[in-house]
């Protein structure tokens, strides 16, 4: 009240009455800025994520190719163990491309529909390096975290395993665990998810390091919450960011793996098959001109580890952008 007194005796009640309408505007504009909502994190990482044209892309063809792994066999008139007999023992007619005969990419050298066979592959192919990245993921994951959020003695022990685990050929110990226990594709997955891992938690335990010193962990710790719960509950979400992207980028590694492996004879077996297993047959019977039969599967396998490798480098950006 004795302010507004003043401020009538040296400005006068027109100018008081021009100043109380500002006040009111300035108010309103308020008003209308508070009811602006800001974004969350994961609303910013999804927006730059879209932003990001090739990496959009590749999410779009690798959904893509899931729903034609699992739509493709409504659209297929052969089986895949199906020989068509008509063609069989005839190379130089070996089956082609044709959709009246309803082999839409040709047929192998055993006279079976290679369209079929692509579609098992790609589901066997993908299968394996999405299950063998989330063995590595949960595995290296607790594992680097406990190690970086103890540390000292614990820390040191655990590494000096990872470190010696490493030093060892993975493909060696691949193809041994598949000659001692059978090449069957739980092996397969097993023998692959168990061997990726170590990297994985090496990426976790630096990035442990870097936030188990934060105020909230502290906080935690002050509170009486328990160890695994702050591993658990603290320190794994925040490192999700990172996580995701290596998680990505550990997927078409594990196809490759898979491919080499089923290209040497020791992966995916009959009647089974995978992309592996097709390119290294397409690239037997290729003297034949059968070109078909490797350019098919070549391309499923050249497009999916493209839009793996974009999609992961389009995580990164959108999960880190102090990264650019």
């Amino acid at each position: 009240i004795f302010s507004m007194h003043g401020l009538i005796q040296r400005y006068g009640y027109e100018k008081m009455i021009i100043n109380r309408n500002n006040i009111i505007k300035l108010s309103e504009n308020l008003s209308v800025d508070a009811e602006i909502k800001g974004r969350s994190l994961w609303q910013d990482a999804i927006s730059r994520f879209l932003k990001n044209k090739a990496a959009v892309l590749s999410l779009v063809t690798i959904l893509i190719i899931l729903l034609f792994s699992f739509l493709g066999p409504y659209f297929a008139v052969w089986n895949n163990e199906e020989i068509d007999w008509s063609i069989l023992g005839d190379i130089a007619a070996l089956g082609s491309p044709s959709i009246e005969t309803g082999h839409f990419f040709g047929t192998d050298e055993l006279g079976r529909d290679l369209y079929s066979r692509v579609i098992q592959g790609t589901k066997i192919s993908l299968m394996v390096g999405v299950v063998g990245a989330f063995i590595a993921v949960v595995v290296g994951t607790l594992y680097g975290a406990i190690a970086g959020y103890f540390g000292g003695r614990i820390d040191s022990i655990m590494m000096r395993l990872v470190d010696i685990l490493m030093s060892i050929p993975y493909m060696f110990v691949l193809i041994l665990l598949l000659v001692i226990f059978g090449r069957s594709i739980f092996m397969l997955f097993v023998g692959i998810g168990m061997i990726s891992w170590l990297d994985m938690s090496r990426i976790v335990r630096g990035q442990t390091l870097s936030i188990r010193k934060k105020e909230f962990i502290e906080a935690a710790i002050a509170t009486g919450v328990s160890n695994f719960t702050i591993i658990i509950r603290h320190i794994i979400p925040n490192l999700l960011g990172v996580v995701s992207v290596y998680a990505t980028l550990l997927i078409p590694g594990m196809i490759i793996t898979e491919s080499f492996i089923s290209f040497l004879g020791l992966g995916i077996q009959e009647p089974n098959t995978s992309w592996g297993a097709l390119i290294s047959e397409g690239a037997d019977t290729i003297r034949y001109g059968t070109i078909w039969q490797l350019l098919f599967p070549l391309f499923f396998f050249v497009i999916s580890l493209f839009s793996f490798f974009f999609l992961g480098d389009g995580l990164r950006d959108a999960l880190d952008p102090k990264d650019r």
